[in-house]
């Protein structure tokens, strides 16, 4: 028998229509979404509700929560996995909080829907039963959280939102997914090399995303350190490019100890200091901004935040991978 902890946050895939025909997010119960999944006879399903909110209500601080609330389950060495139901708006950024806040072993899935329980072709409740067995497979175990939607298992680091409405939402653009899930059958076909786990020893701090585009100042990057922000997340371009206007408010939050990392707005492809004028990664680097990789702007805001309250000294080392 496999014991599976379904963790319980709201979103659309927990959403009732209102009298005005939008919905209210995660206003059904876990057992409610549960009882609709005809589960195969040897799971056994724990229900915990531990949050009925839109996924934009989603913060660092009820993200702890949920951690701790995975702890918990996890205490009892009788679970095989956990689920973790989600708004898909902040589904990315919440699972890799997790991915990289915590260090067991066993499965930890993330789903959500981009349909309402009760529109025509819901996916509510296939994405549902899916997690549910891959949170149950061996295959998934030391690979880390997991997102499962329509009928793949995507890494937390690489897997994003890429449509407002399609069944067809997540995907990772250049890794591909995991794995896929055919009549009930979970098939992994690559594994992620490295995990990483981070303990946070301290509050995590406010860390903003500034996004350059022509014409940008540095008022958004002045404003984010005079409201305190320890960190800022800057999604250039290219290889890694601002314009040269935000150069001086980069340095001079430098200067103030704020830590800085530079990330692309292409989908694909790594920062890289390729180009020697003011402004480019290179000049930058020289700065002391720290040069994000390949790591899309909200990963890498969630895992400068997360090291920064780890007490560890910030560097390129941390996002090698």
């Amino acid at each position: 028998m496999e014991k599976i902890s379904l963790i319980t946050t709201g979103g659309t895939i927990a959403s009732k229509e209102t009298t005005n025909g939008m919905l209210a997010s995660g206003a059904l119960s876990g057992q409610e979404l549960a009882s609709t999944c005809e589960l195969p006879n040897d799971i056994e399903l724990k229900v915990v509700d531990l949050f009925q909110i839109s996924s934009m209500s989603m913060s660092f601080g009820r993200m702890e929560q949920l951690n701790l609330a995975i702890q918990k389950e996890l205490e009892d060495p009788e679970v095989t996995g956990i689920v973790v139901t989600h708004g898909t708006d902040t589904l990315e950024e919440t699972a890799y909080f997790l991915d990289i806040t915590n260090k067991d072993r066993r499965p930890i899935v993330v789903t959500g829907s981009q349909r309402s329980p009760k529109e025509v072709g819901t996916d509510v409740y296939s994405n549902l039963r899916n997690s549910i067995l891959c949170a149950a497979s061996d295959l998934l175990k030391d690979v880390g959280v997991v997102v499962v939607f329509n009928e793949r298992i995507y890494s937390a680091k690489y897997v994003k939102k890429v449509h407002a409405s399609n069944l067809q939402g997540f995907e990772s653009f250049g890794y591909g997914y995991l794995g896929i899930i055919d009549n009930d059958v979970v098939s992994i076909y690559q594994k992620p090399l490295h995990r990483e786990y981070y303990e946070t020893h301290n509050h995590i701090p406010r860390v903003d995303i500034i996004k350059c585009h022509t014409g940008a100042d540095g008022i958004f990057i002045e404003s984010a350190v005079k409201i305190g922000a320890k960190g800022i997340v800057l999604e250039g371009v290219g290889r890694g490019q601002v314009t040269p206007e935000m150069v001086q408010s980069i340095q001079d939050a430098i200067d103030q100890d704020i830590t800085i990392v530079m990330t692309t707005s292409a989908e694909e492809g790594k920062v890289y200091p390729a180009y020697d004028y003011e402004g480019s990664a290179f000049d930058l680097k020289q700065r002391g901004v720290i040069l994000g990789a390949d790591y899309d702007s909200k990963k890498a805001r969630i895992k400068l935040a997360v090291v920064l309250a780890s007490e560890n000294e910030v560097d390129e080392t941390f996002f090698k991978y």
